[in-house]
């Protein structure tokens, strides 16, 4: 992706139909809708693409059961059908997952059994598979990871697992290559206004400090957490955003060995849901719903969180972990909808909505990214309306394939594969770090191909090998700069700069003393 050939055609197509803040799932899948259907549109995000909330997700695209105990039986329903149409459109990214609840009574089996039979009759045609009812044995076959003390047996059930960043990029990808253009490090900074109605923006493009005035038909604000922060630009608003953060611990495999289904335990001892499961070959762990007063892209886990996590885990898991266990440590805020009747986030709305401010620019606020393409859709209709645009066709994303990297061929394929880079250089098919599966050909494609211009967009975001061993990706730093730099025409002191900023950034990823122990030997 040539950024200065992407920020050249900016003049060229103003006005745009659509202008769209926010590089998010939300953001990426409105640009998506918006090009599909025929509008030129332009997409800007301050940082990096799913810097924020949408890197840092549980890795899990499902209906919500927890939802259905809450009573949210149309949420629910909605995005179970969105399940359904993910893992159609990119099972190359999107993938079934099994999980197990285990019950320690015949109240609690009976009571399981019975919300997971509604979730499969709820899910209809889009169901991956029967929800079973296993007995002790089988539990322990399944999940040889559990405690068996007074296991009365259990319940398997189905939902998907997915790389959030993957996906965020098979967006990006199928979004460019429909004539869409997309910018990260490029920030709003206030807004354009003609007759008091919204007519464009003002941006600063982060690596050069250019200011670029663009002008659009409609704006469409998908900045998530920071929803409230960019609607502030039209003037004063009451705050619509309730901030909640959740937090994750990574672990070795051996936690779930011999494992491939993940753990549900749907009643934590203050009433939170907790999942263990496996993803990349690591064990994810994640507990949600902390109230949070203030919002930033780069959240700490809460000390009282991870010993949380990690005491509630070791009644569960045969084998206990401990703090020195983890590899990784990572928060997500949730940027819930307000609720007028609860401050309590677990209570809160997981819902969408779509607002329309009085200047005409549109806010999509909560949601998740199961429901990302309904989120879209809606919001793109309500876009072109409020702007009077026609819309050139009706939404095709329901049954869109989205952008598979790994393809060699296809109607969309124009990039270049791993294994033609590696032909061109041998080295390329070394990996990043010894216990990363990642290869040096993938640094050179995200630099190329995938808008990566720092080192942390690399290692954090186009492989996970700072999600996947903190430790790991900050002794793979230097190596990852120097190459970068190469493909950049980068200086030695840049490579200094962002080897020390990303160990500043991953420090946060691991408890305090490794963070330093580590730092001290880069």
């Amino acid at each position: 992706m040539n950024r200065d050939e992407l920020l050249s055609r900016l003049e060229k197509n103003s006005p745009w139909d659509f202008l769209v803040i926010g590089g998010g799932a939300t953001g990426l899948g409105v640009a998506l809708e918006a090009t599909s259907r025929g509008f030129r549109t332009l997409l800007l995000e301050q940082s990096d693409f799913a810097k924020g909330t949408s890197s840092k997700s549980t890795k899990l695209i499902h209906g919500g059961v927890r939802y259905l105990q809450q009573g949210n039986v149309s949420l629910v329903k909605s995005a179970l059908r969105e399940r359904g149409r993910l893992l159609r459109n990119a099972p190359h990214i999107v993938r079934p997952l099994p999980l197990v609840i285990p019950t320690y009574s015949r109240w609690q089996t009976l009571y399981y059994t019975c919300g997971l039979k509604c979730y499969d009759l709820l899910a209809g045609k889009w169901r991956v598979e029967r929800s079973k009812l296993l007995s002790a044995r089988q539990i322990r076959e399944l999940a040889p990871g559990l405690k068996v003390e007074g296991l009365r047996g259990g319940i398997l059930f189905y939902d998907a697992q997915f790389d959030d960043t993957r996906l965020s990029m098979a967006l990006a990808r199928s979004c460019h290559y429909r004539g869409g253009v997309l910018l990260n490090y490029t920030k709003v900074t206030s807004l354009l206004k003609s007759k008091n109605l919204v007519t464009g923006a003002t941006a600063v493009d982060q690596l050069t400090g250019t200011q670029l005035e663009i002008e659009a038909r409609v704006i469409v604000n998908c900045t998530g957490a920071f929803s409230d922060q960019v609607r502030s630009l039209e003037g004063k608003v009451d705050s619509l955003i309730s901030a909640s953060q959740g937090s994750h611990v990574v672990l070795d495999r051996s936690f779930l060995a011999g494992s491939h289904s993940g753990v549900l335990i749907p009643n934590t001892s203050d009433g939170r849901v907790l999942f263990a499961i496996p993803w990349n070959d690591r064990v994810l762990a994640v507990t949600t719903d902390v109230p949070v007063d203030s919002v930033e892209l780069e959240p700490k886990p809460l000390k009282e969180e991870i010993e949380f996590i990690l005491s509630h885990l070791g009644r569960y898991l045969a084998k206990e972990p401990k703090l020195c266990d983890l590899l990784s440590v990572f928060a997500g805020i949730r940027p819930l909808v307000k609720s007028d009747s609860s401050t309590a986030t677990a209570s809160t709305s997981r819902d969408h909505q779509v607002i329309v401010s009085p200047a005409g620019m549109v806010s999509v606020l909560g949601g998740k990214w199961t429901t990302y393409r309904k989120m879209a859709e809606d919001a793109v209709e309500a876009a072109a309306q409020a702007a009077g645009l026609t819309a050139k066709k009706e939404s095709v994303t329901k049954n869109l394939p989205l952008y598979d990297i790994n393809q060699e061929s296809g109607p969309d394929k124009v990039t270049t594969s791993l294994s033609q880079l590696i032909s061109e250089n041998q080295v390329l098919a070394e990996p990043i770090h010894p216990s990363a599966s990642y290869c040096l050909a993938e640094v050179v494609r995200a630099v190329r191909e995938e808008w990566a211009c720092t080192l942390e967009d690399v290692l954090a975001r186009r492989t996970r090998l700072l999600i996947l061993d903190a430790r790991a990706s900050m002794e793979a730093a230097p190596k990852v700069a120097a190459l970068m730099a190469a493909e950049m025409n980068r200086d030695r002191q840049w490579q200094k700069e962002q080897v020390d900023s990303f160990c500043k950034v991953a420090s946060r990823y691991l408890p305090r003393d490794q963070a330093e122990t580590i730092a001290r030997a880069l």
